[in-house]
């Protein structure tokens, strides 16, 4: 793959830290047409520790060109859905594998604190023994027109995807579209964040270990306005799934338009937690928490504005406030970290950018707002929180994807679902309450594509994932998954003699249609 570095890094870095990564075409890791690499740093020195190949538009159609040829001539496509799955499981057994191998380079890479980079891990191996299952049980229709005609469906995969990922949690993601394409058939080439290339170097290993044939994996590194770009207007890649921001999902969905390509866009979001006079405040407590500043509050689906019914919003602020400076930020590998080092330079000064946008707009700064004292360096931020936050203000309307909240009190029902409700955005909320007719009430009202009551984010993998407005087109998630990456094609068989009118006959010569007669239907 790479030439491996062996000089000692600080000790939160993984042993063997590659220092070169290559791009995967066809089965062989390859450099760059043009040999275009750039540097990849990690949060916690902000010093280069490998060059990644800079993928071209010549990189992404090698890649596209070898997918192609495995989806036309290849035998991937039509092996049977039980093949694909016992496939499917020995990746998953690869992941499991390396569990700690993947965690260990999610953490270095991302800045994510090693306990939920082992989540992420474990996720990503559920994922692909998930469409494993599913795909061996996914049934095609069929439909009996009266006594005339039997109708089935054929489901076909569409040909090459090509997937373009996140740099939070990109290993998870990562398997999130890969598991689907290929349990559905198609063939791939996957385009990871550039800011995190690491963990997504053991893939073609885990791959080749499965028994993916080549050229069904493959894989580009590079710049999105580059790599990411062309692999969107590449006229033989029919599908593009991307997740990430909403600005960068308008370019993709305008550079698709002419060549008709079916998208799949997870964008942003800017989720809201209401929570009523009614909820169990303690509980409330620790899902707002978790759900803002776990994975470092770069997660789509952050509760990033909590709501509060007046009457217990000085009691939740309090205590909210209160937790979140008690807090633990420090080193990504250490245990007991829960808030890391956000993921790049450019990115934590437009975190902080945000708090300086805050402060400016009126907003009461009652926990975080800087750089812990015992951490000099690196890309931290105390947990921050916002109070007496008002819709007019840009914390209040604008993803800031960082350990950043806003609360905002609330007087009534209506009230609350039209602060909820008072964004661009669509993705995901959260509602806390006793009362459960107010629960479906409010759920039915608010405008987001997911939406949990007295919980945080715990999503079951056959559940649609996806969101409204400015946060997405289309959903993804079990069945919804694989109708993406496929088509399904309906197959009309005629049972006896069909009754076709006869033009061009004089009308003495027509006969009547039978009494059944469905051609017209």
């Amino acid at each position: 793959m790479t030439t491996i570095s062996s000089s000692p890094r600080a000790a939160h870095a993984p042993s063997a830290l590659p220092s070169r990564l290559q791009h995967f075409v066809d089965g062989r890791w390859v450099d760059s047409a043009d040999g275009a690499t750039f540097p990849v740093a990690d949060p916690v020195t902000n010093a280069p520790y490998a060059e990644v190949a800079a993928g071209s538009a010549a990189d992404v159609a090698a890649a596209v060109g070898a997918a192609r040829a495995a989806f036309t001539d290849g035998s991937w496509p039509d092996l049977p859905a039980r093949v694909r799955a016992r496939v499917l499981n020995r990746i998953a057994d690869g992941i499991e594998a390396r569990d700690d191998r993947i965690a260990a380079m999610e953490s270095f890479d991302t800045g994510l604190p090693i306990t939920q980079a082992r989540g992420q891990a474990q996720r990503a191996a559920e994922n692909f023994r998930f469409f494993a299952d599913l795909i061996g049980s996914l049934h095609e229709n069929a439909y009996r027109v009266g006594s005339t005609q039997l109708n089935y469906v054929v489901r076909k995969p569409r040909g090459v995807a090509g997937l373009i990922t996140p740099w939070n949690t990109p290993f998870m993601l990562e398997s999130w579209k890969l598991a689907p394409a290929l349990a559905s058939g198609a063939t791939v080439v996957l385009k990871p964040a550039e800011w995190t290339p690491l963990s997504a170097s053991l893939l073609p290993e885990i791959m080749a270990e499965a028994g993916v044939p080549d050229g069904v994996f493959n894989m580009v590194h590079g710049i999105g306005e580059q790599a990411g770009d062309a692999l969107v207007r590449h006229p033989d890649v029919p599908l593009i799934s991307f997740t990430g921001e909403s600005a960068t999902g308008s370019t993709i969905t305008a550079n698709a338009a002419p060549f008709l390509k079916g998208l799949s866009m997870e964008l942003g979001g800017k989720s809201p937690v209401v929570i009523f006079a009614d909820a169990d405040l303690d509980r409330a407590l620790d899902s707002a928490l978790f759900g803002v500043f776990s994975l470092n509050g770069e997660r789509c689906t952050a509760g990033s504005r909590i709501l509060v019914e007046r009457s217990r919003y000085d009691e939740f602020l309090a205590a909210f406030a209160a937790r979140a400076q008690a807090i633990k930020v420090g080193l990504p590998a250490d245990p007991g970290t829960e808030i890391g080092a956000l993921v790049h330079p450019e990115h934590y000064e437009r975190v902080l950018h945000y708090v300086d946008i805050g402060c400016a707009e009126g907003a009461r700064l009652v926990a975080g707002g800087a750089r812990p004292y015992h951490l000099p360096d690196g890309n931290y931020l105390a947990a921050t929180v916002f109070a007496d936050v008002t819709p007019t203000m840009r914390i209040f309307q604008e993803e800031i994807f960082g350990p950043v909240v806003t609360v905002t009190p609330f007087d009534d029902e209506a009230e609350a679902v039209r602060l909820a409700n008072d964004t661009r955005y669509g993705l995901a909320a959260y509602v806390w309450t006793s009362n459960l007719r107010r629960a479906h009430r409010v759920a039915h009202l608010i405008e987001a594509g997911m939406l949990w009551l007295n919980s945080h984010n715990v999503r079951d993998l056959r559940t649609p994932f996806g969101g409204t407005k400015a946060s997405g087109m289309g959903q993804e998630g079990g069945e919804l998954s694989i109708g993406f990456f496929t088509d399904s094609r309906i197959v009309h068989l005629t049972l006896g003699d069909p009754h076709t009118p006869r033009f061009g006959l004089p009308a003495t010569e027509q006969s009547p249609p039978p009494d059944d007669d469905q051609t017209a239907k």
